[in-house]
């Protein structure tokens, strides 16, 4: 079991940064990636901080069905999993048509990259 591999993926999959974590926990942003990198297995303590700063439950590290699952899902570079972060991030506060003008946008630039 890779609790690290766990923590980037649910990390990434909340669109949170591994500085959004450190805020939220005291826990240091290079701490984090050594977890995240498996050089540093947390503590009960340390990952019940983590589980709190992503909003689930402990017991989610230790799932590894439904993880699986997730990471089934198309692999994403760190690039690209950047990338959809940003966009995440900035998205948000965007109202709707706004939305919908960027999805357009990205739509058409998927189609011609594709040709």
């Amino acid at each position: 079991m890779q609790i690290g591999t766990t923590i980037r993926a649910h990390r990434l999959q909340k669109g949170l940064s591994q500085g959004d974590i450190e805020k939220k926990t005291g826990l240091l942003r290079c701490y984090l990636s050594r977890v995240e990198n498996g050089h540093t297995v947390p503590s009960l303590d340390t990952l019940s901080k983590i589980a709190s700063a992503l909003d689930l439950p402990i017991a989610q590290f230790f799932a590894e069905d439904s993880l699986n699952k997730q990471l089934n899902a198309p692999r994403l570079s760190d690039e690209e999993l950047k990338f959809l972060t940003q966009v995440r991030r900035y998205s948000s506060s965007l109202n709707k048509p706004d939305r919908e003008i960027l999805l357009t946008m990205v739509r058409k630039f998927s189609a011609t990259a594709s040709r």
